[in-house]
Formats: C-alpha cells, sequence, structure tokens
C-alpha cells in the first residue's frame, strides 16, 4: 500500500467489501489515499473500523502503542502491578479487550447496515477498551473516592492464592457468600478463625485480607495440592489448581468441551491449535483449516472479488501485491 497501484488496488477491493479493517498510527490511511472518507464513497456499505492506540486528534496520537502502554495509561495495570517489585505480568489484556471491543461494533455496525442499508465507521482506541474493562475501579473513584489498588479485588471478593506443600498452586474464592467462609473452616479444621475478631464477618475479613493470607498460607502449605483439592471440593468451597498450560489444555472438563483440534499445517506439519470459544447450537466450527501463510490467499480473495488472473499478474509484476 505504499505504492500508488496497491492503493488504487485497495480501494478497488474496497469498493466490494464488507469490513475494512486497520490499526495504523492516525493519520496514515488519509495520507495514503485509503481513509474511510474516501472507501465510503466508493462503498456506502461499508463498515470502515479504525483500532489505534490513542485517538487521531488527541493529545497522543504521535506516540507508538502496544499492550503494555494501553494498560499503563487507563490505569488497568496499576490494578495488576506490585508496585514493591514492579514488572509486566501474565497475558496480553489490552490487545485481547480492544479486539473484542472492535469485533463487537463490527457486529452492530453490520446488524444496523441490514436495516440501514449504510455502513459506519468505528473508532476505538486502546485506552478506551482497557478503560471500559475496569468499571469497577473507574466506579469506585468517581462515585466514592476510593482508588483499587492490586490487592483490593481480592479482597472485596475474598480470593486467595496458596502454595501447597508440593510447590503447586490452588485458588479460592469465597465471595461474600457466608456459607462459603464457613465451608473454608471446615474443610482447613479451622473453626476457630470464625470467632477471631478479625474475621468473624466479612468486613473484617476485607479489612485484615493480609492478615488472613498470613493465618491461611502455613495451613495450606502443610499438605500437597491434591489433597485440598479433594477437602475444599468436598466441602463445596469455590476452588480449582491453578494450572499450567499443559495442565490446562489436559483438563478434563477442557476435553469434554473440545476446545483443541489437530490439523495438517503445510509449513509446520501436524498442529494442535484453539478452537473459537462460542457454540452455536451446540456446535463449534467444522471448516478445520490450518493458519494462512502470509498472502497464501491473495489470488483466491482477488478472483472473488472480481478481478481477473491476468490483472493480478500484472498487478504481482508491478509489485503492487
Amino acid at each position: 500500500m505504499s505504492k500508488p497501484g496497491g492503493q488504487e488496488l485497495f480501494r478497488r477491493a474496497a469498493s466490494k467489501v464488507d469490513v475494512v479493517i486497520q490499526n495504523y498510527r492516525p493519520g496514515v490511511m488519509k495520507r495514503l489515499g485509503i481513509d474511510y472518507d474516501i472507501l465510503s464513497e466508493l462503498n456506502p456499505r461499508l463498515v470502515y473500523c479504525s483500532i489505534a492506540g490513542f485517538s487521531e486528534d488527541g493529545p497522543y496520537r504521535e506516540q507508538p502503542a502496544f499492550d503494555a502502554v494501553g494498560q499503563a495509561y487507563s490505569g488497568l495495570m496499576s490494578l495488576s502491578v506490585d508496585q514493591q517489585d514492579p514488572r509486566i505480568r501474565g497475558q496480553t489484556i489490552t490487545d485481547q479487550v480492544t479486539s473484542m471491543q472492535a469485533c463487537n461494533g463490527v457486529l452492530a455496525a453490520l446488524y444496523e447496515r441490514e436495516r440501514t442499508g449504510r455502513g459506519a465507521r468505528i473508532d476505538l482506541t486502546m485506552i478506551e477498551a482497557s478503560l471500559s474493562f475496569i468499571p469497577d475501579a473507574i466506579t469506585a473513584y468517581t462515585q466514592s473516592g476510593v482508588v483499587l489498588g492490586a490487592q483490593t479485588r481480592a479482597a472485596f471478593s475474598l480470593g486467595f492464592v496458596f502454595n501447597c506443600a508440593d510447590q503447586k498452586m490452588v485458588a479460592i474464592q469465597v465471595s461474600s457468600i457466608e456459607k462459603f467462609w464457613h465451608a473454608l473452616l471446615a474443610a482447613i479444621e479451622r473453626a476457630d478463625l470464625g470467632e477471631d475478631p478479625r474475621f468473624r464477618d466479612r468486613p473484617g475479613r476485607i479489612n485484615n485480607f493480609q492478615a488472613l493470607i498470613d493465618v491461611l498460607r502455613p495451613v495450606f502449605g502443610a499438605k500437597p495440592r491434591a489433597h485440598w483439592i479433594e477437602r475444599l471440593t468436598r466441602h463445596d468451597v469455590p476452588c480449582a489448581p491453578v494450572h499450567s498450560i499443559p495442565e490446562a489444555i489436559e483438563d478434563p472438563e477442557v476435553g469434554h468441551l473440545g476446545m483443541f483440534h489437530e490439523l495438517e499445517h503445510p509449513r509446520y506439519g501436524r498442529m494442535k491449535t484453539l478452537r473459537r470459544a462460542l457454540r452455536i447450537n451446540g456446535e463449534r466450527e467444522s471448516n478445520a483449516l490450518p493458519p494462512p501463510a502470509l498472502g497464501e490467499h491473495t489470488d483466491t480473495v482477488l478472483r472473488e472479488l472480481g478481478f481477473a488472473s491476468e490483472e493480478i499478474a500484472e498487478m504481482r509484476a508491478a509489485g503492487n501485491i
């Protein structure tokens, strides 16, 4: 698309498609002559989704952005990073959340188009998507002046993670339901904690959350994880083993759900891949195709859009595709 011929090809293709999604920095598509104003003139039914780190007319429009940048600017990162030991943790969050928000917007625009006959322009930034992902933290501050931190949610939900004797971890959440708190005490045979003034009621457990962790940690550290999963499950305590990725893939529930399938990739051979999380009418998608190589389907797509083989060959010879 850096060449005039490639830009013209893009405009011709966009005149026939349903959706264009782009995530260049603000201003790039306009400079290339393929922004929404131009493409919507060619195709009024086009749904055009623009994803960027920052807005095209805001103070940060010239800055680059990745997942960590979106997390940090939005405040999302402050809810997961320990300030005493600051480091990026876990999976990409902003990238995934932004993708899901974009998908929602595109689907809504396509549905609206069925009624109006017109497409739409959708603009989404990583900051907006990340802010929408933490409404509890935003509401706590705007309504009550409370600034949530990395341990706040865990304290309010009474969620714990403990190392067991075999150095495997178990996760527990008793939440606001009193019966689960008492079930936990029964499972670990520590009914005395229910009489401790610090833990007698939920507000006390929240206010003394770290003290509660300090009491429970050696209890769980004394036995292996399998022991605690059996006891917690028997007493109906919401719990789970903290799986490694291999353990998660091999989990019986995951196997029952059929989240993975194997397929043949032309470059990498036999491989196991994730299927879509959604089941529609009880079924997942059946067209198990391998991830395409870069440009693998260019000719096929262009032919579907009405380009002749001779045109495609000329465009390739000119370096436009």
